[in-house]
Parts: C-alpha cells; structure tokens; sequence
C-alpha cells in the first residue's frame, strides 16, 4: 500500500495551464506533491480521475456519502476517504477541490473550499486538464458509451501501448474503471450532461448517437444537437471525427469538424462498414469494411446489434493508432464487456438472471432484443426502475413503446436524482405501468426491491430470463435472486 503521507507536498496556488506537448511537461511532474481533494469521489468517473492522480503522486483525500466497493479500492490504495460530507469533510490541507456533477452548488464542503480560497474544479473540468498531457480520445453519445470506451482502452492495452482511460462503468478485464498508463494515449467516455464533454481536449472524438436526453438540463434536441456540434468544433485541424451514417443529428454536429470524418455503419455506405452478419450463441460475426477494402472477419462477444456498431468505433479509433488489424480482431474476439451491461449474474434452476444499466427507451429496445436473441427464453421479465422523474415524464411514450421484446414487466419507484419537487408531483412509476398496459404490455407496479424478489421467488419458473434494468440500484434485486434461487 502507498501511503499518502511519504509524498512530499508542493506548495501551490493554482495548477499549471497544461500544454499538449509531453516533452514540455507531464502529468506527474503537473500533479505530484499536490494535494486534491475530491467531492463524491465515489462516482465512477470521479474515482478514476483520483486513481489517476494518485498514480501521477498527487496526495488525494475525498469524501462520499457512503463507503462502496470503489470507496474501499480507493483506500486500499492509500487514499484517505471519509463519509462527513460537511464542511468539516474537507481536508484541512487541500490545494485543490474537486467535485463531481452530483454535488449540489450550495453542498457544505463546497461552500467551505470557496471560503478557503481553494482551487476548485468541476471534475470534467479538471478530466480536460489531465488530456491535455495525453493524446486525447473522447468517446461520446446518448448511449454506447461506456462500452466502446472500454472496447477501445481493451484494444490499446492489448497492443502493448499502455493507455490511460476513464470509463463510466467498471470492466473486470481492464482491472476496474480507469488507469493511469505510461502512454501516450488517454481514453475517455466523453458525458454531454451539464455539457461536460466541452472541458476535454481530444485528438481523436467519437459521436456514437444524439437523442432526447437529460431535458432536465436541455430545453430539447435542438439544443443538445448543438452542444454535440461545439464537441466537434473542438477537435484540432489534424484530428479524427468518428460519427455513424445516416443519422441526421450526427450528420448536423459532424458537419462543425474542421478535420477529416469517418463515418461507420451496419450494412450501408460509409467508410467503415459492416456486412454478412451472422449470430450465434449471443455472439455475432461480421466482416469489416473500410473504404470498400475488405479488412478481414470481426468476432464480437458481447451481444447485439447495436454493439456492432460499438465495435466499428473502436476498430476505427485503433486503425487510426496504427494498431495491427491481428491485434484488434485478437482484442474484440476477448473483450467481454463492461459491468452492468447485459451482465450475466447467475443461472439456478434453469433461471437467468441478467442486469443491464439501460436507462434511455433506445437502450432497453436494442438491449432486449439482444438478451431474447441469445437465451431464448419461455419468458422475459424486465425490472425496470425509471432513472430520474424528469426523463420519466419527458420521454413518457417513448418509454411505454420501449418493452415490445419484454413479456412482464415490473416498475418499482422512480430512482430519484436531481429531480425538483415539481418533477416528482407530476409522474411516478403507476404512470408508466398504465401506459404500458394501455400498449398491450403485461406490467405491475411493486413500490419496493423486497416486494420485488418475494413476487419473482414465487412466480419464477424454469425458462424465465430475469432481467434487472436501470441506472439506480435495481441491480440489488438480481443480485438477491441469485442468493435466493
């Protein structure tokens, strides 16, 4: 274990503006002796960033409300973490502070390091800091995100390159979340909520998908199309804009790239396609194109279509790094996927239990589609917990449309996060449950995860696939099943 107070500290007023050139400066010469104090550092990428640091020999402290898996990694390491999140929370030597989008502006040690005088940061504000040391690569869209990071950080590792990355979901072939690597390139899932994604400094940018999302910060599309297109803007005059064909939203931000574009798709004209797809056991084979010249077969692991396409980003963003075609079909072929996306959690009495994050109507389609494609299951019952009261009333019927591939489907409350008062008075889950119905879906209302797994012991039969969904801890309830069953 290291241990935080062997660092030497380094006075300092504020950081240095970083530079992209390495050989000017680097990330431990940046960070070292600096000592950074993180608000929720729990979060997935918040917790990267810190490992990160720590890595680079900053002296990192942090706060959350609760201590996790990731916390006590976190501590393993040597970091100190504490769950007083009051103005007390905050260490008393920090330079910087940083804190992460699920910190409110009025949140005690926040407060507390504005009186101080202290360095302060949003985390994406500092993430864009930390690339500007590295060659950039940013990896956003509504959804896919996470696993085409995770794809593209597997392919670099397996090259040899060493990356550093930060991933919006733990990979247990990448050892966690993120990493701090002694090469050149930085991987990042690139969030457009708050328009965080605008503090990065890629080289190399991704947009996988633009929708209907997070309208609790978006007045609609309109506005987040443009906010997409100033994440175009950014790139430098010789980076790389890949984006999916025949998607107008795409198409409209691409358009603001004042570098060279690829595009990527599945059985149509772009310059990295898919063809002759074929599935099998939830694995899908294809042949790759770029730019008509055969490239050579892909074998794809985890399931669905729509992690073709995930995989065309990432095979691109690796062509372009110069990885070997051998090396990427090598990589793809092993990579098995992130946590929470279709992860398989058990299988008892010929019951599959499966938990997926897929929180937007677009995800919980294609991924159920995915999941009925490779078990075939008798019946497929969904669990579904709505993220947020806002997104549920605001995407209502593209949500009552999403469970076509579902044939029950159980709601419990609404995962609360960021929503007012308003948003919660104006929907809850027995709104979502009647529109369902009205559709021709069989679903239920059952408020708690306990009348949950006490309904699904008793009503589960050989067959079933169990599927946990939502970005909020409905995961909790697959996970009993598999203790229980």
């Amino acid at each position: 274990m290291t241990r935080v107070m062997d660092r030497k500290v380094i006075p300092m007023n504020t950081i240095p503006e970083p530079t992209i050139d390495a050989e000017l400066r680097t990330l431990a010469e940046a960070f070292a002796g600096r000592r950074v104090h993180f608000i929720g550092i729990g979060g997935t990428g918040v917790s990267g960033l810190a490992h990160m640091l720590h890595g680079a020999g900053a002296i990192v402290t942090g706060t959350d409300m609760e201590a996790t898996d990731t916390t006590r990694k976190l501590q393993e390491m040597g970091i100190r973490i504490s769950e007083n999140q009051s103005a007390e929370g905050l260490a008393e030597n920090a330079q910087i502070v940083v804190y992460s989008a699920a910190i409110q502006e009025n949140h005690p040690e926040l407060a507390a390091a504005r009186r101080r005088g202290l360095v302060i940061y949003k985390y994406a504000q500092l993430l864009g800091k930390v690339m500007a040391y590295k060659h950039g690569i940013a990896i956003a869209g509504t959804h896919g995100k996470s696993t085409t990071t995770a794809m593209t950080a597997w392919i670099l590792s397996q090259a040899g390159i060493d990356p550093s990355y930060v991933v919006g979901a733990k990979s247990r072939q990448l050892g966690g979340s993120s990493h701090g690597g002694a090469g050149d390139y930085f991987v990042v899932e690139a969030c457009e909520y708050d328009r965080s994604f605008l503090n990065l400094n890629p080289r190399i940018s991704a947009i996988l998908n633009i929708e209907e999302d997070h309208l609790d910060y978006y007045k609609n599309i309109d506005e987040i199309i443009g906010a997409f297109t100033d994440f175009a803007h950014k790139l430098p005059p010789d980076g790389l804009l890949i984006t999916q064909a025949g998607a107008g939203n795409c198409r409209r931000s691409a358009n603001a790239a004042g570098c060279e574009i690829q595009t990527y798709g599945i059985e149509m004209e772009a310059d990295w396609t898919a063809t002759q797809i074929t599935v099998s056991e939830g694995k899908t084979r294809c042949q790759v194109h770029f730019r008509k010249k055969g490239m050579g077969w892909l074998d794809i692991s985890i399931p669905g279509r729509h992690n073709v396409g995930n995989a065309l980003v990432a095979v691109a963003i690796a062509h372009r790094c110069g990885i070997s075609w051998d090396v990427i079909v090598k990589a793809i072929r092993e990579f098995n996927g992130v946590d929470r996306r279709s992860q398989l959690i058990g299988e008892n009495h010929g019951i599959t239990l499966v938990d997926d994050y897929g929180h937007h109507p677009s995800e919980i389609r294609a991924t159920l589609l995915a999941l009925r494609t490779k078990y075939n299951p008798q019946r497929l019952i969904c669990v579904f917990q709505p993220h947020q009261h806002s997104r549920t009333r605001l995407l209502l019927e593209d949500f009552a449309r999403s469970f076509s591939h579902a044939d029950i489907i159980i709601v419990p409350d609404i995962f609360f996060v960021r929503d007012t008062d308003e948003d919660r008075r104006m929907v809850n889950a027995g709104h979502l449950v009647r529109r369902l119905t009205e559709n021709g879906r069989e679903a239920m209302y059952l408020a708690s995860f306990g009348d949950i797994v006490e309904h699904l012991q008793q009503a589960a039969r050989s067959g079933d696939l169990i599927v946990s969904m939502g970005a909020g801890p409905v995961w909790k309830i697959t996970h009993e099943l598999a203790k229980r069953l």
